[in-house]
């Protein structure tokens, strides 16, 4: 079976979720279900950070990267993802979930209210069974800090 990689932001609402295990062990009983998805957070839903109870239940996968396509600007307490010509690898942490938190998520994005949009995104070193999505911010960006590969940034970096 084949996993969806989602790649996601800061969460805007407080929203329950189901998850499930990240593996399950050879030759169980026990299987993941069909809509078994991993999670790619790279703001706020990171551990340490604000929204990271969001994340309670989800089982932590490890970290991930995105290819050199994207670009992180901070929009306040919280960033946005956005697809850039002279990106940059993105930083974040990978969590599995299942299709009812995703649909939480996609709420506590504002999917809904054009605030984001969920679509596909490449990664470093992603298996080809795997395809990858990502909350993309949809408003403007100018006038906003570039944080560089992650958010937020280093104490070095300018964001």
């Amino acid at each position: 079976m084949s996993s969806t990689l989602i790649i996601g932001s800061q969460s805007h609402a407080n929203r329950q979720h189901r998850v499930f295990p990240d593996s399950i062990p050879p030759n169980s009983s026990q299987s993941l279900p069909p809509m078994s998805q991993l999670v790619f957070v790279y703001g706020s839903l990171k551990r340490g950070y604000a929204l990271h109870w969001l994340m309670k239940r989800a089982d932590f996968s490890g970290p991930a990267v995105t290819k050199p396509l994207y670009r992180i600007f901070h929009l306040g307490s919280y960033p946005g993802l956005v697809d850039w010509p002279a990106g940059l690898p993105v930083e974040g942490e990978l969590y599995r979930v299942d299709a009812e938190c995703l649909d939480q998520l996609d709420q506590a994005e504002g999917v809904a209210e054009g605030l984001y949009a969920r679509r596909e995104i490449q990664l470093e070193h992603l298996p080809a069974d795997h395809s990858a999505q990502a909350w993309f911010w949809l408003g403007p960006v100018a006038g906003f800090p570039d944080c560089g590969t992650r958010w937020p940034p280093d104490s070095d970096q300018a964001c």
